[in-house]
């Protein structure tokens, strides 16, 4: 497979990529390596997870990770109420083994060695403390987890592991290292035109061209969250369903709770500052 099979492939699914991120996702597909891709919220790093899964017709494995998560939420524990059980019913008799396979209890990380080739999506490591981190060390190393009571357990197949971060929070060198790297940026005018004519298919082509203009010079604002792919797609879609064919300043005050999703933003944007955006979004379409 070549960058450019790379890149079709990820267009198959419905994800647009710039030849920057073919290629690096294509060397990590190639050289057996996890990905991590970090960016702002809304770029579109989890989705490709998703698509490569569908894509490589492997199973999507997914850990979402948040705080406080822990190894046995993330990897595995014993089925503490199957090995009690199996201890009275062995009265009197041979001592089972409640350390056996069969008392263990996969978890996501544990999921994507054991069974079959898969997709592995740590997703927000940023979100999980920074001892959490520990834990994935072995895994994106060798593709394999040591578990003290039964051994290590390694793969057959090494999983595509994809990690993202949202880059609340630095995550530690020692992640970094093993992983091939990609900052995944908001996309530019010509690639998110093309996201749309993906995704949003049934919005007309001038309202398209209108409402990522609009995106766009929103973006450079100055607002406490800026809108994604995933907001653009979806205020396009829910103005094609109010059957505008253009922007219009009171379309887009009624929708904006669509593209923004804090109350301040939506103040501060409502009325003149979104009619001059309007303005400019019609003259750069």
């Amino acid at each position: 497979m070549s960058v450019s099979d790379t890149q079709a492939l990820l267009a198959a699914g419905g994800y647009v990529a710039d030849r920057a991120l073919a290629t690096t996702v294509h060397l990590a597909l190639a050289m057996q390596r996890p990905l991590f891709l970090e960016g702002e919220p809304g770029t579109g790093k989890t989705e490709i997870a998703k698509v490569l899964s569908a894509g490589l017709g492997r199973p999507l494995v997914r850990l979402q990770c948040y705080d406080g998560l822990d190894l046995s939420a993330a990897a595995y524990e014993w089925n503490a109420a199957k090995q009690l059980m199996a201890i009275r019913m062995a009265e009197g008799g041979t001592r089972p083994d409640i350390y056996a396979r069969e008392f263990l209890q996969e978890r996501p990380l544990l999921a994507a060695i054991s069974g079959p080739p898969s997709v592995l999506l740590i997703d927000e490591l940023d979100r999980a403390d920074e001892p959490f981190e520990a834990f994935l060390l072995e895994l994106l190393a060798d593709f394999q987890l040591t578990i003290p009571e039964l051994g290590t357990v390694k793969a057959a197949t090494p999983p595509v592991v994809i990690i993202t971060s949202n880059r609340t929070r630095e995550v530690h060198d020692a992640i970094r290292r093993r992983c091939l790297y990609q900052w995944v940026d908001y996309p530019d005018a010509a690639r998110e035109r093309a996201i749309l004519a993906l995704r949003a298919p049934d919005v007309p082509e001038r309202l398209s061209a209108q409402v990522v203009a609009f995106v766009q010079k929103l973006r450079a604002g100055d607002y406490f969250k800026l809108p994604g792919v995933a907001e653009t797609i979806d205020w396009a879609n829910a103005l094609k369903a109010l059957d505008a064919s253009e922007l219009e300043p009171t379309a887009v005050d009624e929708t904006l709770g669509v593209l923004l999703k804090y109350q301040d933003d939506i103040a501060k944007l409502r009325g003149a500052e979104a009619a001059r955006l309007v303005d400019e979004a019609r003259g750069a379409a």
